[in-house]
């Protein structure tokens, strides 16, 4: 029996052997990006990170948290890179396009991350974990928003929250269809156009 992704806490990747979660995490990307959730099985990912499903079990403790732990893990990573690309931006408008610049780049260096989360999660199960509300990485994104309401830069007709759902809107739409589309256009070369569209939308009218 497997308990649910919110009574999960008990299990702790972090936990496991470093090079052993990055081999189970890789798994995770690659079978889940080909096929559905149900499709899946935990004895699938063991066989390809060369665990055994005993292991999986003591780590993740379901095929749910395996998951989400993994889009965690992934969420951090690019967490890390916005706070090192923004370390010495000043304007607001710079810091902006580098945000998008970075995500971008992100997703056109791990386009399974966008298949998994197209394929294989289920939004209302996802919304009910912490792994969904991103802290680290929304807090890079609010931050940068906060600060440009104060200063006058943004509008301030809606609040932060309203602005990161615009913002992320556009570029998860953006990468997706992307996806989709089969475009060979690199995403990181529409970071211009795409920031000029967020840009008009976001600032206070001329």
């Amino acid at each position: 029996m497997t308990r649910s992704p919110r009574s999960a806490e008990p299990f702790c990747p972090a936990h496991l052997n470093p090079e052993t979660r990055a081999r189970v995490e890789q798994a995770v990307l690659e079978i889940f990006s080909r096929q559905e959730f149900h499709k899946v099985s935990l004895m699938d990912v063991a066989k390809q990170a060369r665990v055994s499903l005993q292991t999986l079990y003591k780590y993740y403790g379901s095929k749910e948290f395996l998951l989400f732990a993994t889009l965690d893990s992934l969420f951090s990573e690019l967490a890390a890179r916005l706070i090192e690309h923004l370390q010495g931006i000043e304007t607001f408008a710079d810091k902006l396009r580098k945000v998008i610049w970075v995500i971008f780049d992100f997703f056109e260096a791990k386009p399974r991350v966008a298949q998994l989360v197209t394929s294989s999660v289920y939004l209302n199960t996802w919304a009910r974990t912490d792994t969904f509300r991103q802290p680290e990485l929304m807090g890079v994104f609010l931050k940068v928003l906060r600060e440009g309401r104060e200063t006058g830069v943004l509008t301030d007709e809606v609040d932060e929250l309203v602005l990161l759902d615009v913002i992320v809107g556009i570029i998860t739409r953006r990468i997706t269809m992307s996806l989709f589309r089969g475009s060979r256009e690199p995403l990181t070369a529409q970071t211009g156009p795409i920031f000029r569209m967020i840009w008009r939308a976001i600032t206070p009218p001329a």
